[in-house]
């Protein structure tokens, strides 16, 4: 058996994985690579491999880094099944939409500057038909549940808690004779999450492949940053100021929801307006509502005894711009909860433009923003930052709290693998900047002295 390493490798962006097994391949993963804008455009459109050879995908979750480039892939040929969870498929098929209206307004908004030099139009990597005929090849599974995927390859989902629906991808292969388990972690949840379970623990694995976004390095503690939240909200709210929070549609637009209910419930902050401004966020809550099986107890007990844990009287959810232009004459204080995270794209944009004035105000960051993103540029201090093509400067308090990320840390990841039984033979560390993977590969190292440990290069091949 062989994996070739075609994306994630020493960076977290475009997971991509192909296992040639049996005289087969399977891909793990089919994500957007996101980078520098020729390479991305290279390596999206042109797949290092015949996606009509393929005998099936199997999906981690959700997230446009792992499913991303799916449409794309059944467009070129691909006409098999794509494994995953339930939720996974519920949130995929709102999400590659999504992904898809960015792809065509993208490839016009390149097309227009092609035509002032008297160049050709460019096309949308995928559209949102395309999107739409990729999701009915997902085949879904429950947790705990194998199924025969190809010849000699039986798939298991494991929850990972990193996001709804998020699993660890076992892999019970027969070649030549023999038997063993490779272990795919996706993308591996802190624990002790507000909403979901916590990353349940695989026996037997002979190799292992793991991600090390935050390999090399530590958050703070959960039950502070909710304390944290509270005490920056109220302090903003007595000064007479907004609270403008940039969150992820899937994922931390959820926490953040339902950290400010537990907060308000307790009486720790008033019912001041909350507005949920995206309308894919909006989606994907729904989403969220109908997978209780995702849950942990705490929340599912509240869900079914209490109320809906992402509603309350004074929280909106907004789909339609014309109720989202209306929060710029907001004067009282309130909270405006916006897509995107890293503040890219998306509305968050237009509020922190009317917003990031106002020495009153907070920006509350609660994701990674990546290097360059106007997100990193706030956090660094950069001022005046270019909003729309135009500065403005900062005067509103700027904090971030990392420990609503989704992603395990160094000492979270330590605790994952030391929870995995088996002889490991082998491990791979993917999904980490390069600093990253190789301080998490040292670390396996030492915690796994008879493993073979490697962090892979693009492209670079490892036989099992």
């Amino acid at each position: 058996m062989q994996i070739h390493f075609f994306g994630a490798t020493r960076t977290t962006t475009g997971s991509m994985y192909l296992l040639e097994v049996n005289q087969q391949q399977v891909l793990l993963e089919c994500g957007l690579f996101q980078g520098k804008r020729e390479e991305s455009i290279e390596r999206n459109r042109h797949f290092p491999f015949d996606p009509a050879k393929l005998q099936a995908v199997v999906l981690s979750h959700a997230h446009i880094d792992h499913c991303g480039n799916l449409p794309n892939l059944c467009r070129q040929g691909y006409t098999g099944n794509i494994h995953c969870t339930f939720a996974t498929r519920d949130l995929a098929a709102i999400m590659l939409e999504d992904s898809a209206h960015i792809q065509c307004a993208d490839a016009e908004y390149v097309s227009r500057k092609h035509a002032k030099k008297h160049l050709p139009p460019v096309e949308p990597l995928y559209t949102p038909e395309d999107a739409e005929k990729a999701a009915r090849q997902f085949v879904t599974i429950n947790y705990d549940r194998p199924m025969l995927v190809a010849e000699g390859v039986t798939v298991t989902f494991r929850d990972a808690g990193h996001i709804l629906g998020s699993a660890q991808v076992i892999l019970d292969i027969r070649e030549g004779g023999r038997q063993f388990r490779y272990l795919f972690s996706g993308d591996v949840g802190r624990g002790h999450d507000d909403i979901l379970r916590d990353p349940q623990p695989v026996e037997n694995v002979d190799y292992l492949q793991i991600e090390s976004t935050y390999g090399g390095r530590l958050h703070t503690e959960k039950g502070a940053a909710t304390e944290d939240a509270g005490r920056l909200v109220r302090e903003t709210i007595d000064r007479g100021g907004k609270i403008i929070i940039p969150a992820f549609s899937v994922g931390r637009t959820q926490q953040i929801v339902y950290t400010l209910h537990q907060l308000t419930l307790a009486g720790q902050l008033p019912k001041l307006p909350i507005y949920v401004d995206s309308p894919l966020s909006v989606n994907a809550t729904e989403v969220y509502r109908l997978h209780p099986e995702c849950f942990n107890e705490s929340i599912y007990q509240f869900l079914r005894t209490k109320e809906n844990p992402f509603g309350m009287e004074n929280l909106t959810y907004i789909r339609e711009v014309a109720h989202s232009m209306k929060l710029n004459a907001l004067k009282d204080p309130a909270i405006i909860i916006s897509a995107s995270g890293m503040a890219e794209a998306g509305r968050i944009r237009h509020h922190l433009k009317n917003n990031i004035g106002d020495a009153n105000n907070l920006i509350l960051f609660i994701g990674y923003c990546a290097e360059h993103t106007l997100g990193a540029q706030i956090l660094a201090g950069q001022n005046p930052v270019n909003i729309f093509g135009e500065p403005h400067p900062v005067r509103a308090r700027v904090c971030s709290l990392d420990a609503f990320s989704g992603h395990a840390d160094r000492n979270e990841l330590t605790r994952y693998v030391q929870a995995l039984t088996g002889n490991i033979r082998k491990i791979s560390v993917i999904h980490g900047e390069e600093t990253q993977a190789l301080a998490f590969a040292e670390t396996l190292r030492a915690l796994k002295p008879k493993a073979d440990v490697a962090a892979p290069t693009y492209q670079q091949s490892l036989e099992f």
